[in-house]
């Protein structure tokens, strides 16, 4: 099989000629700026400037050479701008930016980005390696009525104004790259419903809002929700199908348990994204959902709702061994990720901790999972690339033995 055909028989449930294998093919698979530069120039030697792909989580667009160095069978669909400027890091990295990302270091090390009107609306701390956003916007809004004058505000929101590449633009790189490659092609769509009720109003805010202000959190939501099904059906339009995968994120999981309860995700979450995921899956495409955390109470209604694929079964979280889910999901659902533990395994000082976590995880997962292999989320920047190495030799070495 292709590599894209091995991961939509993974999605589809269909047992593939061998696992998949994705590092670097989403915004929440993919490595740190910082040990993304060291890989480089292990696998291909070279330095250079790194083309930055979150620029929140400031994770590296996956060179091909690289994807092809690590054998992995998924790439990303990334947004893009019609220019781009050179940012070097405080932290020691030349990045490659768009032009209209207005980032500012300032004197004591910290960095904040500004709006056009001048705001700032994300910060990173001094000696950080991530950026936070700051600000929400309609922190002060009290009634619907208030929100008819954020309309700019929605229509960009999860598209940001710095990706400012024309859509016909966008829809031509798209059928270049998809010809180009026999990897599944992921397009990061983001749309973000609780996520963004939170960075919009704040997160405490918001989560009040949702039992306490129910008109003003439907309002907000339903408003949003207009915003992703007009932009999804003119991306459909424009890209046709030059693409495999729609990747959507919704955090819904702390460590121990889900954000919010079942029932307040079942009335004022779910009616949303469920509309946006079967319009998504009415094109034929593929849907992968990201959601950090204890997350297994939620699953059914991912399940219900049509998702191809749970992102990033976080098995350090509560009730996210891999076993149980198999055995509750297995039949239903597809796990893209759970590999190895990010936060306890994957930035050990001894690869050997990888190795063992990694035959332990494909253990857990057993021979009746249909599971894209990847990593809990990114790779952070304290990770050397010997474990990112060890990882994937691992994963090689029992499950394409």
């Amino acid at each position: 099989m292709t590599g894209r055909e091995r991961v939509l028989a993974t999605l589809n449930r269909q047992k593939p000629d061998c696992l998949p294998l994705d590092i670097g093919g989403t915004d929440c698979s993919s490595i740190h700026v910082i040990p993304y530069r060291k890989l480089r120039r292990q696998l291909i030697g070279g330095d250079g400037p790194i083309d930055c792909g979150c620029l929140f989580q400031l994770v590296a667009k996956t060179d091909r050479v690289v994807m092809e160095a690590l054998g992995t069978d998924v790439e990303a669909l990334w947004f893009g701008s019609q220019e781009t400027k050179l940012w070097g890091a405080p932290f020691g990295v030349d990045l490659t930016v768009p032009a209209l990302f207005a980032v500012e270091d300032l004197p004591d090390g910290s960095s904040v980005v500004r709006n056009r009107q001048g705001e700032v609306y994300a910060r990173r701390a001094a000696d950080a390696y991530y950026f936070d956003p700051v600000g929400p916007p309609l922190a002060h809004i009290k009634s619907p009525g208030e929100l008819e004058g954020y309309d700019a505000l929605f229509e960009r929101w999860d598209f940001s104004y710095v990706y400012d590449e024309p859509l016909e633009e966008l829809a031509r790189r798209a059928r270049r790259q998809y010809a180009s490659t026999d990897r599944a092609v992921v397009t990061l769509w983001r749309m973000h419903y609780l996520q963004a009720g939170m960075l919009m109003r704040g997160y405490e805010q918001f989560l009040v809002d949702l039992v306490a202000e129910k008109d003003l959190a439907h309002a907000i939501l339903g408003k949003l929700h207009q915003v992703y099904l007009k932009r999804a059906e003119a991306f459909f339009q424009a890209f046709g199908p030059w693409f495999d995968i729609v990747f959507l994120t919704d955090d819904l999981g702390t460590q121990r348990t889900g954000i919010i309860s079942t029932a307040v995700y079942r009335e004022m979450i779910f009616p949303y994204i469920s509309e946006l995921v079967g319009r998504i899956k009415g094109k034929g495409k593929k849907v992968v959902m990201h959601s950090c955390g204890a997350v297994s109470a939620f699953v059914p209604y991912l399940i219900e709702m049509g998702v191809d694929a749970l992102n990033p079964v976080q098995v350090s979280a509560a009730g996210m061994n891999p076993a149980e889910l198999v055995r509750q999901f297995g039949r239903a659902i597809a796990f893209w990720g759970g590999g190895c533990d990010t936060q306890h395994a994957l930035n050990a000082p001894d690869p050997e901790v990888v190795r063992a976590d990694v035959q332990r995880r494909l253990e857990q997962f057993g021979p009746d999972a249909f599971l894209v292999f990847t990593q809990n989320h990114n790779i952070q920047y304290d990770v050397p690339p010997e474990n990112i190495l060890a990882m994937r030799d691992t994963f090689w070495k029992i499950a394409r033995a």
